[in-house]
């Protein structure tokens, strides 16, 4: 993969992302927060950007979503599929809700 296709890859990425968390947020505020694992105060901000702005963020050449699974715990229990599946995602999501959202820096 090339730098071309890299750049390409982050930006399809960035805007998918940027898209799906303003339509989260448009339909469940607080679901959105949990879900996306951000601060109120940039839930208010992406709700507000306009198409342009969305396009211009996405186009970064840096990510602008992270991945949360950082401990190995919650990770086996979301790909564990050996076991009772449901009940491993909703272990899951119950640990996760205890995590504090990513501030604003």
């Amino acid at each position: 993969m090339n730098t071309m296709q890299l750049q390409e890859g982050i930006r399809d990425i960035n805007l998918t992302y940027l898209m799906l968390a303003q339509q989260m947020i448009k339909k469940d505020k607080p679901a959105a927060i949990f879900r996306l694992g951000i601060s109120q105060d940039l839930v208010d901000v992406l709700a507000g950007l306009t198409p342009a702005q969305i396009i211009k963020m996405a186009t970064s050449n840096m990510l602008l979503c992270r991945f949360r699974f950082n401990e190995n715990l919650l990770l086996n229990m979301i790909t564990d599929y050996s076991k009772d599946r449901m009940m491993s995602q909703a272990h899951a999501a119950i640990l996760m809700s205890a995590q504090p959202v990513e501030a604003l820096a």
